[in-house]
């Protein structure tokens, strides 16, 4: 399970967005971290802030926010059916991590050679008070005994982000091949999720 990702560099084109927040680098990002969300609003791409971990807005325990959706359940399962049919974003990073081994697990940093990837993300508004706050769920795909970030790639992130896209061009796009990553072995300084520096991707 991706339960770690890096954002600490973006394209100028990126941060001219409209809404984007005021963001700082971070390269260990877990659930319950505020992540950037990209969103269409009507015809517009927007970015905002949001908290990893879907809430609907009618969860009463808010422990139980989920920060993953499984891609062959979204449409079948109550958490995630309104907003998989409605409330589609995408969540820019550089990279994520992955943990691999038995007894003593390493981590890894994985990659595309493009300077970012796009995963694809579910959100949803939390009304409290007079305030709506953003939360997302990122979608995951099965990869071997593992799973992964489903990566989209530009050609179906159009699609994936339209609201008037078909239940069957969005199975497609739930089925998209996975990119090329790189990958690297790194030391388990990043095992700490309070650190958040440059040292998260120093090399085993």
């Amino acid at each position: 399970m991706c339960g770690r990702y890096a954002l600490f560099r973006w394209t100028a084109e990126l941060a001219a967005l409209p809404g984007f927040p005021p963001l700082q680098p971070a390269w260990n990002l877990a659930p319950k971290s505020q992540v950037l969300l990209l969103r269409r609003q009507g015809r517009q791409l927007e970015a905002a802030s949001a908290l990893w971990g879907l809430t609907p807005p009618w969860l009463t325990d808010l422990s139980h926010a989920a920060p993953h959706a499984r891609a062959e359940t979204l449409a079948s399962t109550p958490m995630f059916r309104e907003a998989f049919a409605r409330r589609r974003g995408l969540l820019p990073a550089n990279g994520f991590y992955e943990w691999r081994g038995m007894a003593r697990k390493r981590p890894y940093w994985l990659r595309a050679d493009e300077p970012l990837l796009y995963f694809a993300a579910l959100w949803e508004n939390w009304p409290a008070g007079e305030h709506n706050y953003l939360s997302v769920a990122l979608i995951t795909v099965a990869a071997g005994n593992k799973r992964r970030p489903l990566i989209l790639d530009e050609a179906v992130q159009s699609l994936w982000l339209d609201q008037t896209s078909s239940p069957a061009h969005l199975a497609e796009v739930l089925q998209s091949p996975p990119p090329a990553l790189r990958e690297r072995a790194l030391s388990t300084l990043v095992n700490d999720p309070a650190l958040n520096g440059p040292e998260c991707l120093t090399p085993a």
